[in-house]
């Protein structure tokens, strides 16, 4: 019996397990797009794979919904591979371990994968029933979508018939989302080199113990990335220690997550390491003080490592200045919806190898123009410092529809399953609905999905109770669509 097998619903869960049993993080998604085609032969269904993992599977009306016009399921494939310090899992070739306690579920030490797993497991459990009514489905499985929406990017959708579009990738129960933000991805890079070290004392100055998130749902939550305040500390440390050299850094893994843990190696005078330490000490409680709400666990450490070069004092002086004014956050509110982040962007993840620093930035805006001034803001600020960057994974924002059909039923339908109002809303992170919307004209769409908390990271749960709830939704939703 499988770990999931005595929750309800049995189908969802039961599907949601099998494809756990395959690694799937972003750029490894051919094992499970292969279980999605194997699942869709099993059942007689019509079916197409393509040459980046897409899957796109097909079921006729039932009985009496011949007429209707097709609806479109969507999800994506791929997750987001996070692991605790110290996890013994290799998530590129190993399966995540699945925990319960009958109220949530959660993976040993990883990330879950309920993001998108949970809409995928969902999908699949519909087209296995036959007892349900509904019009043409086309389940469309895309993949990347964490690395820039690649899957959706390159899908050839003219074979889709749908023009409503149910994308089961929000993470809110009974929060039904109608717009969402347009990003780009942005790959920096500064030239330096190390130069030999002879003498002095070498440390390794560590910033962890934070929270972390997804650079779209929390950024506005206020939470320290690890990646910019390491600049911070940085900076400051050769302001109170001007041997300083920097002879590594790096941090983070994925574009868009709020990066929890960043270290780096600087080599100082020996006569200047009482200086560095008392400055780490200080420093610490001024970041705690700091983020005391946001992120609670916060620590700057300081411990003797060994190191055989660092940059010369030019070359760090280029590279903290750059990482000091680099902007990280929240960089506007809508003025049209209350709360709402309009723009941001996250620096991802950043690595000094032999021939320089590389990082990369994550800018999101639901405001297309407001996108590219910020992409031209830190473009200025990479050419000033003398280094290049190149753009990857642009996907456009998805505009609100004053008028949506679709948008009706699934609030009456939500009425009806939970007794409670919907609450619509915009999300600052991507879906790919904008990039759907840019392919097939005159779609309506909107996003739904169960309560997730803290995707993105070794603590993300899904809460049972609210995966049956949505399920439900879902059939409801297509039982009424009867035109």
């Amino acid at each position: 019996m499988g770990v999931l097998s005595e929750l309800e619903p049995r189908d969802v869960f039961s599907y949601f397990e099998y494809l756990s049993s395959v690694p799937h993080g972003s750029g490894s998604t051919k094992q499970i797009s292969d279980l999605c085609v194997r699942i869709a032969k099993e059942r007689g269904l019509r079916c197409r794979q393509d040459g980046l993992n897409n899957v796109v599977i097909r079921k006729d009306a039932s009985p009496g919904y011949e007429g209707a016009a097709p609806v479109i399921l969507q999800g994506h494939l791929d997750m987001v591979c996070a692991k605790d310090d110290g996890c013994p899992i290799d998530m590129a070739h190993e399966a995540i371990r699945l925990c319960t306690d009958g109220v949530s579920v959660w993976a040993e030490g990883t990330s879950l994968g309920a993001d998108n797993g949970a809409a995928v497991a969902m999908i699949l459990a519909v087209l296995a029933d036959d007892s349900l009514p509904h019009p043409p489905l086309e389940a469309v499985f895309t993949v990347d979508e964490e690395v820039g929406m690649d899957g959706a990017a390159g899908l050839d959708c003219s074979d889709l018939r749908g023009r409503r579009l149910l994308n089961i990738d929000s993470e809110e129960e009974g929060v039904f989302t109608v717009s969402c933000a347009g990003g780009l991805r942005l790959d920096c890079f500064l030239p330096l080199r190390r130069q030999p070290l002879s003498g002095g004392a070498c440390y390794t100055l560590t910033l962890d113990g934070l929270l972390g998130g997804h650079s779209g749902v929390e950024i506005d939550r206020g939470r320290a990335n690890a990646n910019h305040v390491m600049g911070r500390v940085l900076y400051m440390a050769r302001a109170a220690v001007p041997s300083l050299r920097v002879a590594d850094v790096r941090g983070g893994q994925f574009d868009n997550v709020i990066c929890p843990l960043c270290e780096a190696k600087v080599a100082v005078a020996e006569a200047d390491a009482p200086a560095l330490a008392r400055f780490v000490g200080n420093f610490e409680a001024v970041l705690q003080n700091e983020y005391a709400s946001s992120d609670p666990g916060l620590r700057l450490s300081c411990a003797p490592c060994a190191a055989d070069a660092a940059l010369d004092a030019a070359d760090t002086e280029k590279l903290l200045n750059l990482l000091f004014l680099l902007p990280q956050g929240v960089q506007a509110r809508s003025l049209d919806i209350p709360g709402l982040t309009e723009t941001s962007l996250n620096l991802g993840t950043i690595a000094l190898e032999d021939d320089g620093l590389y990082f990369t930035e994550s800018l999101r805006s639901s405001v297309e123009t407001r996108k590219e001034l910020l992409r031209r803001k830190i473009a200025a600020l990479v050419s000033l410092a003398g280094g290049t960057l190149t753009e990857r994974g642009r996907y456009p924002s998805w505009q609100y529809r004053r008028q949506s059909a679709l948008r009706e039923l699934v609030l009456d339908a939500w009425r009806d399953v939970s007794g409670t109002e919907g609450r619509i809303d915009a999300t600052h992170g991507g879906l790919e609905c904008g990039l759907f919307m840019g392919k097939l004209p005159g779609l309506d769409a909107i996003s739904f999905g169960p309560e997730l908390h803290d995707v993105h990271s070794p603590r993300e749960r899904m809460d049972v109770a609210s995966v049956g709830r949505t399920y439900a939704l879902l059939r409801e939703i297509l039982r009424r669509c009867t035109e």
